[in-house]
């Protein structure tokens, strides 16, 4: 990949700087240049749309003011205000973070690198975006907004989706960093990708840069950014059980180093070839907290989608017939009241039928 020349670095800068400035959205962490607030932002937006993010981010400062609240805080109420965010371990690892920043650092976020790499959930991007935007930090940030438009501009042919091409975007956003305005300079480029540079369909007649765009000079904007096919996402079926004792249902902890760690749910698990749903609850109950149940009735049947796998699971109600629970794969359990689950983080999944049963049995 060839180095842009001077002249034209310079003259991107301007106009991307000038377009910025005139075109940015008022984002209530732009108001900010508090590290934690940015901080905060960075975590919250990695593959989360800026609209779903904002209230997430009001609520969470209003609840979480500072550095040291995070820390202080029990992990359940952060994943409580995280929850519907996705992403979860997001959550835990700024959990983890500002313990780190509180007990290492004295409660001020550092403002070094190296230093701030070593926080939990810290990595390049989040690194470059918020030591750039709160401490004028010359790093140039890389996220998906950026390779697209670099991607375009440069028609570079490397996936933007493969983890090998980070460092040839890596050396490009290098080139073209403004040091003596590296928060504006950043923030404009993303700004331009989630305003027009846009995946689908670029907005290439208002775009500061179409001047100097290779792909737009070409017509060839529809073939960028090159991406590499993925495989095929699998889809599970799943049986999950809602264990009623009297007028209390059971609840289960997901390990926090899993998947939706320290969320809160119903038991449940995956069929197994050429098993029938209701069998498949009754077994999932009995190998992971240890239960006999008879099945009532069934509540409802939902899909969900996660990022690397889909499911399909039919939920169904149950009556405890005898046992006491031992668990095998969740750390916690709780027998609570259907008015009580409020309190309590769960998976958007669980979410979905949550409501159904609290229509239905309450």
């Amino acid at each position: 990949m060839k180095n842009t020349k001077i002249e034209n670095v310079r003259q991107i800068r301007s106009a991307l700087t000038k377009w910025y400035n005139i075109n940015r959205r008022k984002l209530p962490w732009r108001a900010s240049k508090n590290p934690y607030h940015i901080w905060a932002s960075e975590m919250m937006l990695q593959q989360t749309q800026v609209n779903t993010v904002i209230p997430y981010y009001q609520r969470f400062l209003k609840k979480f003011a500072d550095v040291e609240a995070l820390a202080a805080a029990d992990l359940q109420d952060v994943l409580k205000l995280w929850e519907g965010l996705g992403y979860y371990s997001r959550a835990r690892n700024f959990h983890k973070a500002a313990q780190a920043v509180v007990s290492e650092h004295r409660g001020i976020v550092p403002d070094d690198r190296e230093m701030f790499l070593a926080l939990p959930g810290v990595g390049d991007y989040i690194a470059a975006a918020v030591l750039s935007i709160a401490f004028d930090r010359p790093l140039a940030v890389v996220d998906g907004n950026v390779k697209r438009v670099f991607a375009r501009l440069f028609e570079i042919d490397s996936p933007v989706n493969v983890s090998a091409s980070y460092k040839i975007f890596q050396a490009k956003a290098n080139e073209l960093l403004d040091v003596s305005d590296p928060a504006t300079f950043n923030q404009a480029v993303m700004e331009l990708g989630a305003l027009v540079c846009k995946p689908a369909k670029p907005d290439c007649a208002v775009c500061p840069l179409s001047k100097w765009c290779v792909s737009l000079e070409k017509n060839h904007t529809d073939r960028y950014p090159v991406k590499q096919k993925k495989a095929p996402v699998p889809h599970y079926y799943m049986a999950v059980g809602v264990v009623f004792k009297k007028d209390k249902v059971l609840i289960v902890r997901r390990p926090v180093e899993k998947m939706l760690g320290g969320l809160w749910e119903f038991p449940g698990g995956r069929l197994q070839a050429k098993e029938k749903a209701e069998n498949a609850c009754t077994r999932i109950i009995a190998e992971k907290v240890n239960l006999k149940v008879a099945v009532e009735s069934k509540l409802t049947r939902i899909q969900h989608a996660y990022t690397h796998f889909k499911i399909t699971a039919d939920i169904f109600i149950c009556t405890l017939v005898s046992g006491r629970v031992r668990r095998n794969g969740p750390t916690d359990h709780c027998w609570v009241t259907l008015s009580a689950l409020e309190k309590y983080p769960f998976p958007t999944s669980n979410h979905k039928f949550i409501s159904k049963l609290m229509k239905d049995r309450m």
